[in-house]
């Protein structure tokens, strides 16, 4: 069987780390596959997120995943810890043989690739999952980061965008070629957030939650480049219209303690609630009445896409990779990055409009079927499978005739694209 290693620098909660878990579980069993990853310790997970991890990690392993930890690898630079962990990731890359070694993030990409040509891999692919150009490190950090990721992109067979305007923001950076860079989204396990039954009174009282209040939500990471507190100074001209609303924060990060203080400084009475980093999103989103992403810097956003299947209408920034995946006027709003006022007034909009609200979030559950799980697995088995030697043809007896064949396999039985529930 061919074997695949993946490498990512942490894995935790975040978007880039459930996705290459997401794709270890479900090609296990059509490739013998590896995870490499490093401790987690930078993301300061809380016990209920270590939890939630190891329960990932335990299914995964069950599906056939070989999982590796390198305690050196870690997201920062740090020269002593890089070479520690380059050494070590080219000796597991020895050890194991792989056929393909699949590197996830900047700083695992520059380890993992570099590694693994010394070693003689055949194949490398490279998914950054966004990119740290820009809004994540200082001036120079992000400029030694396009440096190499420049100079790594001549030895990378294949390097996988999340959206289309992020694959056209590689090659215009040069660190994707054209004929290289491929689109494939982050898969997101849609049937999780159907609306089906919901008693959106009885959830919001279980969360602490008024029941007779509308919601403005957010989920993420605390994080400047995430544009939380853009949405906080926003709100005072969203209540001067709709008093009756919640401003509801899902998550957590460095900003925490800055955004709560702001909200007490500001005697907001209660209308601000940070619940901290939850394990039920797909419980709580659909509890929104509109879902707010006000990033600066966003290579997709998975939870716009978690927001749109739960049925919520969307206020998002216009960067990245996110006008691939909200259409303005049609499943949401969008608006420059930074622009508060802008913000509020499109958050307002669509507070002021519910039967708007309600199309936009039918809409958003028809889109949001391209960016399913299987139909994820599905593009990345045919990357493989294209840089594999080609199988021996088949007997002229058993050539199939017809119609010409999907570029992609059949998914696997029992795994369905549907944003809607079953049943």
């Amino acid at each position: 069987m061919t074997k695949i290693m993946h490498i990512i620098t942490r894995l935790d909660m975040g978007g880039s780390a459930q996705n290459t878990l997401l794709t270890c579980r479900e090609l296990a069993g059509r490739y013998e596959t590896v995870l490499v990853h490093g401790l987690g310790r930078e993301s300061g997970m809380t016990a209920a997120e270590v939890q939630a991890v190891e329960a990932r990690r335990q299914t995964a392993q069950k599906r056939g995943v070989t999982f590796i930890r390198v305690a050196s690898l870690v997201r920062r630079i740090s020269p002593l810890r890089d070479l520690a962990a380059f050494w070590a990731l080219l000796r597991h890359i020895r050890r194991q043989r792989p056929d393909i070694v699949h590197t996830h993030t900047s700083k695992a990409g520059i380890l993992g690739r570099l590694a693994a040509r010394l070693a003689g891999v055949p194949h490398l692919v490279h998914t950054p999952h966004g990119h740290v150009f820009y809004g994540h490190f200082g001036r120079l950090a992000s400029a030694l980061f396009l440096a190499l990721e420049r100079r790594f992109t001549r030895f990378t067979d294949k390097t996988v965008a999340l959206t289309p305007s992020e694959r056209q923001d590689y090659i215009d950076l040069g660190v994707g070629r054209s004929e290289g860079t491929l689109t494939i989204h982050s898969g997101v396990d849609l049937d999780a957030f159907g609306t089906g039954g919901l008693d959106a009174a009885a959830g919001k009282a279980s969360l602490g939650l008024d029941p007779t209040r509308r919601l403005i939500g957010f989920a993420g990471w605390l994080l400047p480049i995430k544009g939380p507190m853009h949405l906080l100074n926003a709100m005072p001209s969203v209540w001067e219209d709709h008093p009756d609303a919640t401003l509801v924060f899902v998550g957590k990060g460095a900003m925490e303690a800055e955004l709560k203080q702001k909200a007490d400084r500001l005697g907001l009475n209660g209308r601000v609630k940070f619940l901290g980093w939850r394990d039920d999103l797909h419980a709580i989103m659909p509890l929104f009445d509109v879902f707010v992403l006000p990033s600066l810097n966003e290579g997709m956003g998975r939870v716009l896409v978690e927001a749109m299947a739960a049925g919520r209408p969307i206020v998002a920034s216009r960067v990245g990779g996110i006008p691939d995946l909200v259409r303005h006027g049609e499943t949401g709003l969008l608006v420059a990055p930074r622009d508060e006022i802008k913000l509020a007034d499109s958050i307002s909009l669509i507070l002021s409009n519910p039967d708007k609200a309600e199309r936009m979030g039918a809409m958003g559950r028809l889109k949001c079927r391209e960016f399913g799980l299987c139909a994820m697995v599905s593009k990345l088995d045919a990357l493989y499978r294209s840089l594999l030697p080609a199988p021996a043809p088949l007997p002229p007896a058993a050539t199939i005739s017809g119609a010409a064949r999907s570029p992609f396999p059949t998914p696997p039985a029992g795994c369905e694209d549907s944003c809607l529930p079953r049943g």
